[in-house]
């Protein structure tokens, strides 16, 4: 009896109740993951039935990053405000709308709106896990909650970058329309596992003592937090650029879709360990020295992934699946450390971050696909990535060592 009142008495991050949150979350970051690289292994069926140019399907892939922008910063604020499960919840039922809507899609213009609504729900999963953890994790137990959760959109997307052309369209008939509605199922059913299983931690957030102008005033004004919001536009720029085109460029190379699909995995599948073990044993005081290197070696794989031939290809995806998924919990990381942050503005300071990041992430797509069907070649794109990568380990250097850690 006497355990059971120290656990409802404890501290979330004493409870041991708090794996079971985590792995809520975790399926509904995985399902996050899933539908946002749903479009990439269907680009040629979908250009082909709904007869779209390479720079609409472009828009259409960084549409939701463009309504992500505005919705982030209200999203993180709404988190701390109603809580994570409530809000989560909201958000996993949006994304399963978008996905499984776009069985009706007809062409362009109905395409781009069900897309688009993933920038609505996605802010609250993507703002809310980081949330999550900062609730119920403190010490080496959040740096291990940091690199599982951020385990699940990587293996999400693995699934359905590998294994929507070789399983999930086979076995729909080869129909896409088929497949995106069984995405969307999916994550519906994930959705009302995490509102069975998921608790608020009962910590307030930032609303209870400050308007969000002041809230947002007083994290822009520290030195880190700008710095990091610069170094999360560019990381996704060149993220979203790179993996949304991924596939088409295997293909365009000479592969076939399924062959395309089962390279382009190769960088999700080098991810899973890399994101579970780097945040925990990467020193706090050096995140921003080994994100720089990191930044190097995702601008030296990308390289190789599309001018190097054969096993050397595969090697420059092993490079950037090794170094580019780790950016964002490291960047992620160091938001959450800054003792200005902490647990009361995580969700602003996470919308802030998600907010700027997708910036990029619309930009990144949008460019690739212009440059596209200016030059006829995505290497043009492939050197602008790369450039952009170098700049961004330039940028994360500047990032002052927390006094915390010495």
């Amino acid at each position: 009896m006497s355990n059971i009142i120290n656990e409802a008495a404890s501290e979330p991050y004493q409870k041991k109740y708090r794996w079971v949150v985590l792995a809520a979350v975790w399926l509904l970051y995985a399902s996050f993951g899933l539908c946002m690289r749903s479009l990439p292994p269907i680009v040629t069926p979908v250009l082909r039935d709904l007869n779209m140019r390479y720079s609409e399907m472009g828009f259409i892939m960084g549409s939701w990053q463009l309504v992500y922008i505005p919705v982030a910063v209200f999203a993180g604020f709404a988190i701390d405000k109603w809580g994570i499960r409530k809000s989560l919840f909201i958000g996993a039922l949006i994304i399963s709308l978008s996905e499984g809507l776009r069985y009706y899609a007809t062409g362009f213009i109905t395409l781009l709106p069900l897309v688009a609504l993933f920038g609505i729900g996605g802010p609250l999963i993507s703002i809310g896990a980081p949330k999550v953890v900062s609730s119920w994790f403190k010490g080496n137990d959040r740096a291990t909650a940091v690199g599982i959760y951020t385990t699940a959109p990587w293996i999400g997307g693995l699934f359905s970058i590998a294994a929507t052309n070789s399983i999930i369209m086979p076995l729909t008939g080869g129909s896409w329309r088929l497949t995106l509605l069984y995405y969307g199922i999916l994550t519906l059913v994930f959705a009302f596992i995490w509102g069975i299983f998921a608790r608020d931690s009962g910590e307030g957030g930032a609303t209870s003592g400050a308007s969000l102008k002041e809230s947002f005033i007083s994290l822009v004004k520290i030195r880190n937090v700008r710095i990091v919001l610069v170094a999360g536009l560019l990381t996704l720029f060149i993220e979203h650029g790179f993996s949304h085109w991924l596939p088409k460029m295997l293909e365009n190379r000479g592969f076939t879709p399924e062959d395309a699909g089962f390279l382009a995995a190769v960088p999700l599948a080098a991810a899973i360990p890399t994101v579970l073990l780097l945040p925990r044993f990467i020193p706090g005081r050096s995140r921003g020295r080994y994100v720089a290197i990191l930044s190097v070696l995702m601008s030296a794989g990308l390289l190789l992934s599309y001018i190097a031939p054969s096993w050397v290809r595969t090697l420059g995806l092993v490079v950037y699946g090794i170094s580019a998924p780790s950016l964002l919990p490291l960047l992620m990381l160091v938001i959450m450390e800054q003792p200005q942050v902490g647990t009361k503005y995580m969700g602003l300071a996470g919308g802030m971050f998600f907010c700027v990041a997708e910036v990029g992430g619309f930009t990144g797509p949008l460019l690739m696909g212009g440059l596209v069907d200016f030059t006829d070649s995505f290497l043009s794109g492939i050197i602008f990535f790369s450039v952009t990568g170098i700049l961004l380990g330039l940028v994360i250097l500047m990032v002052r060592e927390n006094k915390a850690f010495e």
